[in-house]
């Protein structure tokens, strides 16, 4: 029997969503079709991030210190990724934005996507529709690509990312970074 309270890879990717979101109001169906996730799995991250103390009780509003301690210290173990093979794709991690303005990296690294303008070492993306996702929305793209750059990057990588995702998430959340 599964566990049906374990984190997956696209609870992070909702996570994220709703943060970027803030206060604004939302429906599942309008984030599963932003996220091009169904909204069955929408309703099941509900529950499980809400079990995990990742949403508050309502299931509308993220806790953002819980998610922030998860993305900082548990992602690059709890999902980890390798570079693989040399693919066409969307960059990702230190070279995209916001990194690639302030790190000058000898690697590449892409989400593979066929539609993609750069060549790079393959990066899996933590859901399959990450790549569609990011391109219709210029700020997930670049909390994607922070989230990436934890699970991928050097210490000095992995510190800036965290930084500047901190101040992405709790901007106008009254948070301190």
């Amino acid at each position: 029997m599964k566990n049906k309270t374990i984190l997956k890879p696209q609870d992070i990717l909702i996570l994220l969503k709703i943060a970027l979101l803030g206060d604004q109001p939302w429906l599942q169906q309008s984030l599963a079709q932003d996220l091009h996730i169904s909204q069955s799995e929408i309703s099941e991250c509900i529950s499980r991030s809400k079990y995990s103390g990742l949403l508050n009780a309502s299931g509308k509003k993220v806790n953002m210190l819980n998610f922030l301690e998860l993305i900082a210290h548990g992602v690059k173990y709890i999902f980890p990724q390798r570079p693989g093979a040399i693919v066409r794709g969307i960059a990702t991690a230190h070279a995209a934005a916001p990194l690639n303005e302030k790190i000058v990296g000898e690697e590449i690294y892409v989400w593979p996507y066929a539609r993609g303008t750069m060549r790079g070492q393959s990066i899996e993306p933590l859901y399959k529709t990450v790549p569609q996702a990011a391109l219709q929305d210029q700020k997930l793209y670049e909390a994607l690509a922070l989230i990436d750059a934890i699970r991928v990057g050097k210490v000095r990588e992995q510190q800036l990312a965290i930084e500047l995702l901190k101040k992405q998430l709790t901007h106008g959340t009254g948070l301190a970074a």
